[in-house]
């Protein structure tokens, strides 16, 4: 059958999860009656290199085309490669999840052959002594992966990678010189599988257009060579690029040879242009009514923008169909032995968006100016809940990942409460900003909901920086709200950068220091230090002089033009920091080396910190005020309690007293209160009831304790009984 459109992402994106953009776009063309089929290329090509036959081949290739020199590493690898073809297929289904007994064999370290990543492995018993088998045993079974990786990349293919392929040449490159070489070089071996594979699919599909996404510079070279090869060999099929890349990076193409690759390429939200693009091939519409599109006219760059064509509501998209992707084939892989960076590489995860763009949308750092970050469109609670039990029907899987770029609290709360109004069983994690909005109370409900885990920009922690970026955070309000997803069970992730215009070196061991008394108190599970990119539509690269940086030029390149080199004259020396930064953190995350002095990362003279040894745990022991109003809803999640009246007595006095005993699943709870109060809170929890439709406001609750004829409600309300329910689901949001 003929599809209108084949939909693919070119190697390399993640091994474990297919990347949503094609999914997306495939839902929204379902809604349009425009045919489609997707492909994940990197997934198709990683399974065909990573199996028998695949190394097969690639260790006949080295040797019918040895090297001239080889390192140790690779000598030792070449003569075990029985070993290395022998144990593949059972590695990659045991990655796949569908051979999971192997984990004893490979925790014995005697069934894989073991090369130089091996090496880095002294931290397993920390890292796995409570993590169990399965998950030392992908750890194992991933560096055995690396350790191949490294065999291509010396004997074969210097720009292979797992996560990225050829990312180099693709990287600020302003110039499409080194890239348009490399396309007409020939092909590589990584090459020769990619084409085979794409012959295959585009004999089947047969297609009027091919729609390639490129989200990350590391898909940008096999994206044109796709391109290349469907333009050589099926003339009549047009190619359109979109995606992260040419979004971020392409907004100012000018080079006409990029068009000697594709015939198309659309910037921002895709759904629009790939409507008209399809319509434009059909005879339905003219060049001119493309919408954000680049293609050739006149051999000129020419970028048509239809104002008449508006884009799509969130509610008109569709639901993303992750249908024609290899489901069962993707690899789950522990690379960095860290909880938190283990969910980017382990498990399935389907990608959903809670929002279109970013509800704060001030960040200094950030392209703000771009409108897919500018333009804020958030998606209701229950669409959100249709949408995850339509892709859970399709896919099997009950993992979500929401890939905002920071989620909004008052949506998470909403969506919370609707999956558990309807009783799904899900678990999720994605992006915040570490503002007051998360109360305790909220961290408790987005637990109970199967939030497992947040991520969000600490950046750099000062708050004169903070103020300079305009996070609207400051490092004591982050502690407060990590330590509230922590207290819920939910694992927190920061952001961390280093490198912003104008910080000091003083500053930048003061962000250290801040960073390891988080550690150290236990609210931060895992971070990741960033350094600062000065990009061009960010209010930084927009207006550089305001933040005291100067660009190193002002030439704009013909083909990408996103980072920017830039002096920054009253900062420090980045780049110097970089390793320190980095080596200290990993001992951090692993519980280690709190006790050492800061100046010990480094190989350089540092200033010692400024920051009060107790700075982070002082701002814990704060009160926090103001965040509960009489307009907070109460909602309770718990079972409804057992009530009975019960006398008490001391001292010859006897006095009645209501007992209310709570089952959780853990414990039993049992509180006691005045009768008549009892006898109000147990009608009240009844309304309080996650599952009615009505949620009452903390006014409402007052109001009817006030008319039940009690007194001092706010006495009662925040006592020890009645707060201690917060442990049970009596939540103030």
């Amino acid at each position: 059958m003929s599809n209108s459109v084949f939909l693919i992402t070119p190697p390399f994106t993640q091994l474990n999860t297919p990347y949503p953009a094609t999914a997306y776009l495939k839902g929204f063309l379902n809604t349009k009656n425009i045919s489609s089929f997707q492909a994940d290329l990197g997934i198709e090509v990683t399974l065909r290199l990573f199996s028998k036959q695949g190394l097969e081949q690639l260790f006949t290739h080295i040797a019918a085309a040895p090297p001239a020199a080889v390192s140790e590493n690779v000598a030792r690898m070449l003569v075990l490669q029985d070993d290395y073809v022998h144990t593949i297929d059972a590695v990659i289904l045991f990655l796949q999840g569908k051979n999971p007994t192997l984990a004893h064999l490979i925790c014995k370290r005697d069934y894989l052959p073991e090369a130089s990543r091996f090496a880095q492995l002294d931290d397993l018993n920390w890292a796995f002594g409570s993590m169990g088998t399965q998950d030392k045993a992908k750890h194992l079974a991933t560096m055995y992966l690396e350790d191949l990786s490294d065999l291509i990349m010396e004997c074969v293919d210097p720009h292979f990678g797992f996560s990225r392929y050829a990312e180099r040449l693709s990287r600020s490159a302003n110039s499409f010189d080194e890239l348009y070489a490399a396309l007409h070089a020939a092909y590589t071996y990584i090459d020769n599988i990619l084409i085979d594979i794409l012959s295959a699919r585009m004999a089947t599909v047969q297609p009027a257009m091919l729609a390639i996404s490129v989200p990350f510079p590391g898909n940008l070279y096999a994206a044109f060579r796709c391109g290349q090869w469907v333009k050589k060999n099926y003339p009549a099929v047009k190619v359109a690029m979109g995606g992260g890349f040419p979004n971020t990076e392409l907004r100012a193409l000018a080079d006409a040879r990029v068009f000697e690759f594709v015939d198309f390429i659309t910037l921002d939200d895709g759904e629009a242009p790939v409507e008209n693009l399809v319509q434009f091939l059909e005879g339905k519409k003219t060049a001119e009514e493309l919408k954000r599109t680049f293609l050739l006219a006149d051999g000129k760059v020419t970028y048509v923008n239809n104002k008449a064509t508006h884009d799509y509501k969130q509610a008109q998209l569709g639901t993303p169909d992750y249908s024609d992707l290899l489901l069962d084939g993707y690899i789950s892989a522990i690379e960095v032995v860290n909880p938190m960076h283990s969910l980017w590489s382990d498990g399935r995860w389907n990608k959903l968006t809670m929002a279109h763009g970013c509800y704060w949308g001030k960040c200094t750092f950030c392209d703000i100016s771009l409108d897919y970050i500018k333009i804020y469109e958030p998606i209701t609670a229950s669409l959100l809940c249709d949408r995850m039990e339509t892709i859970i029907a399709q896919t099997g899987q009950n993992g979500f990942h929401f890939v905002d770029e920071a989620a909004p609290p008052a949506l998470m709360r909403a969506l919370a409460l609707e999956i558990i109004r309807r009783k799904l069983t899900v678990s999720w994690w994605t992006n915040i900003r570490f503002e007051k909005s998360f109360t305790r109370d909220l961290c408790l409900l987005l637990k109970a909901s199967g939030c497992i885990a947040v991520s969000g920009g600490l950046e750099v922690a000062s708050d004169r920086l903070l103020g300079l970026i305009q996070k609207g955070i400051t490092v004591a309000q982050v502690a407060r709200v990590n330590r509230h997803f922590t207290e819920a069970g939910i694992m927190v992730h920061a952001y961390l950068m280093y490198g912003f215009p104008t910080q000091t070196a003083q500053e930048t061991i003061d962000a250290l220091e801040m960073v390891r008394q988080m550690f150290q108190a236990g609210i931060l599970q895992s971070a990741f230090w960033h350094q600062f990119t000065m990009t061009a539509h960010s209010p930084v690269g927009l207006e550089p002089a305001k933040f005291n940086v100067q660009k190193e030029t002002d030439e704009v390149g013909a083909f990408a033009n996103n980072d920017i080199m830039h002096i920054d004259p009253t900062g420090a020396d980045h780049e110097t920091f970089s390793y320190g930064l980095k080596k200290s953190l990993l001992n951090y995350m692993h519980g280690a080396c709190f006790d050492y002095p800061l100046s010990k990362w480094f190989e350089f003279k540092v200033p010692k910190t400024s920051v009060h040894p107790d700075y982070i745990t002082t701002a814990l022991t704060e009160e926090e005020v103001g965040t509960i109003k009489p307009t907070s809803k109460v909602v309770f999640l718990g079972k409804q309690p057992a009530m009975e009246v019960i006398t008490k007595s001391k001292k010859g006095a006897t006095w009645e007293m209501s007992s209310l005993t709570f089952q959780s699943k853990k414990e039993k709870v049992n509180i006691s209160v005045q009768p008549p109060q009892g006898v109000w809170l147990a009608e009240m929890l009844q309304h309080l009831a996650v599952s009615n439709p009505k949620t009452y406001t903390l006014q409402e609750v007052k109001e009817s304790y006030e008319a039940a004829g009690l007194e001092d409600f706010e006495l009662f309300w925040d006592n020890k009984p009645v707060n201690a329910l917060h442990k049970l689901g009596l939540l103030k949001l």
